[in-house]
């Protein structure tokens, strides 16, 4: 298996030079030369198996050939036994037609967690077989920074700086990046939004010298790492439905606002497993939702929303899919790309888009629809959605049609954004690892929107 960088300027590579690279050295994002096809009779043989074995099946597709079959399973049981839950990420029954993948009982509480612990046991395995230095550099709207930090904290030969716009994150999310003590981690509170942040991030990754000389890896969803791991909870998921006798295809309602989550989704279907509608679920920053509508994808005024970890207007992992819409024509995702860092805008023709279409289903949720579902789904089922699953649960409402079965991936717990459940006149109990959250010392640098000033920080962090 090897990986090819979207924009064609990056020879084919192994999966670990792939994750030690993160961003393609051209400024592309990496993907699989082919991707692994699952017949039905493997399927069949794999409904059964637990999470970790489920994983450790899927994963070898990708990087057996650079990571031995015993190591890559004691990497994954490793991983996974971090949980409080022992299936993992188990689904959960509301109605006939709608199930709920709750993806949040990882130690940080939220679905990024399945990928970020994988990863930080990843780095740790690349670090100590072929003396890589790994300094991690990764930009967060809430989620990723606590699981990133969480997957490597005190890990030998690895320090990781995390960046989050100041004051526009959860008080939980910041709390559980800030208050960890542990000396080979940097946390800098920039002031600006996720995008700037983003931004930031791409840009010192494409100082490729800058790169090379710090030894710079990826921990956000431009690792193709992140991507491979996601892809195992939805056969998971569908392998759940199953076993209670469901039979064809499941959708998946995806809330999403970088295109990771539910690109892994459209990944798995790509392989073979049996999936309906990917109905991808934006707040009302709702750049994806507008391109799947009108073909233009262009960023719009940035709003502030009850579900901030989706406060993004530019998802990062859609030029992955611009290079599966063009059928691998790096050259004309080069261009696409180009154009929109000169113009701020990307338009697709008639006939792509109509071929997005047949991939995906999108729905914008509003404030007001977000914390309505919530209260909603509350009163009628007693189950507490926090406001991110809420808004996959709404598109789901919107988009699936009658006799379709949905499952729903419920991306954080709720005591993570109790400010939003609050709203609803809803108490909620927080887990005890949160509630000590509140009590502990925080460590964090705030500064301004500027690479320079970043940059700063990290020659004397990583130096």
């Amino acid at each position: 298996m090897k990986y090819i960088s979207t924009r064609g300027g990056v020879a084919p590579i192994g999966f670990t030079d792939a994750i030690l690279m993160g961003l393609a050295d051209d400024g592309g994002l990496l993907v699989p030369e082919r991707l692994p096809q699952v017949r039905a009779d493997t399927l069949e043989a794999w409904k059964k198996l637990p999470y970790t074995a489920l994983a450790l099946e899927i994963l070898a597709l990708f990087m057996e050939e650079d990571i031995p079959r015993d190591e890559l399973k004691r990497l994954v049981d490793a991983s996974y036994a971090t949980f409080r839950d022992p299936r993992v990420t188990p689904v959960v029954k509301l109605r006939d037609d709608l199930h709920v993948l709750e993806l949040f009982h990882g130690p940080t509480f939220a679905f990024k967690d399945v990928a970020l612990q994988f990863l930080g046991n990843l780095y740790e395995y690349v670090a100590d077989r072929t003396g890589s230095v790994i300094h991690i550099l990764g930009a967060t709207s809430g989620d990723t920074g606590a699981s990133a930090i969480e997957g490597v904290r005190g890990k030998k030969g690895i320090k990781i700086c995390i960046l989050h716009p100041h004051n526009r994150v959860s008080r939980v999310q910041e709390l559980q990046m800030t208050t960890v003590q542990d000396d080979n981690v940097l946390n800098l509170a920039v002031e600006g939004t996720f995008d700037d942040c983003q931004r930031i991030i791409k840009e010192l990754f494409a100082d490729v010298p800058f790169k090379r000389r710090h030894h710079l890896r990826a921990i956000n969803s431009i690792n193709i790492a992140r991507i491979l791991a996601q892809t195992v909870y939805y056969f998971y998921a569908y392998f759940r439905l199953a076993e209670q006798g469901h039979e064809g295809p499941v959708n998946f309602s995806v809330p999403t606002g970088n295109f990771g989550d539910i690109y892994a989704g459209y990944l798995a279907k790509r392989m073979g497993l049996p999936v309906g509608k990917l109905i991808l679920a934006t707040n009302e920053n709702d750049i994806l939702a507008r391109f799947f509508g009108s073909g233009v994808y262009q960023p719009g005024e940035f709003r502030g929303t009850y579900s901030p970890s989706m406060d993004i207007q530019v998802a990062s992992n859609f030029e992955r899919y611009l290079h599966d819409l063009h059928d691998g024509d790096a050259g004309t995702v080069a261009s696409l790309m180009e154009r929109f860092k000169a113009e701020g805008r990307i338009e697709v023709p008639a006939d792509v888009l109509r071929r997005a279409r047949g991939d995906f289903t999108a729905y914008s949720v509003s404030n007001d629809e977000c914390l309505d579902t919530i209260a909603r789904y509350y009163e009628a089922y007693g189950y507490l959605l926090d406001p991110h699953t809420a808004c996959g649960v709404a598109a789901a409402d919107r988009r699936a049609e009658a006799g379709e079965v949905t499952i729903a991936l419920s991306t954080a717990h709720p005591a993570k954004f109790d400010e939003a459940i609050r709203l609803r006149n809803i108490t909620q109990v927080y887990p005890e690892p949160i509630q000590a959250l509140f009590g502990k010392p925080r460590r964090v640098t705030v500064v301004a929107n500027s690479r320079d000033r970043v940059k700063e920080q990290l020659e004397a962090f990583f130096a």
